[in-house]
């Protein structure tokens, strides 16, 4: 191999490298910590499937779990549908969420004027 081929051949070596450590490693990575998360779930866990519904483990078979998602009603999934383990901390739906306080003047006073019957469009800003 002469140093002209060995040029033209090294971007392209250049390019499998980059793409290895930004987008192979990196998603193995999160696979291998998925399938952990999954094989290790107890009986008791609270989690969230990967299409958003919250539930809580009952029993975990060799590729299925079961999880009640009411009192009452289990359902059977199979492990790899867990997307997380919902910590304790963490926000679950049915909880009451506290809205952002920060509303900026002009809402206030728009909203104020649709209370007072008056058209927001048409009123004048100076």
């Amino acid at each position: 191999m002469d140093m002209g081929q060995l040029g033209s051949i090294l971007p392209l070596i250049l390019l499998v490298v980059v793409f290895y450590f930004l987008l192979i490693r990196p998603q193995r990575k999160r696979q291998q910590e998925a399938v952990q998360m999954q094989n290790s779930l107890t009986p008791g866990s609270r989690v969230m499937t990967t299409t958003g519904l919250f539930a809580t483990v009952v029993a975990v078979d060799n590729e299925d779990v079961i999880l009640e998602v009411a009192p009452g009603v289990e359902t059977r999934w199979v492990k790899a549908a867990i997307g997380r383990v919902v910590a304790p901390g963490d926000a679950v739906a049915g909880e009451p969420v506290v809205a952002d306080e920060a509303v900026d003047e002009k809402n206030e006073s728009e909203i104020a004027a649709d209370h007072n019957g008056e058209d927001s469009s048409t009123k004048r800003r100076d």
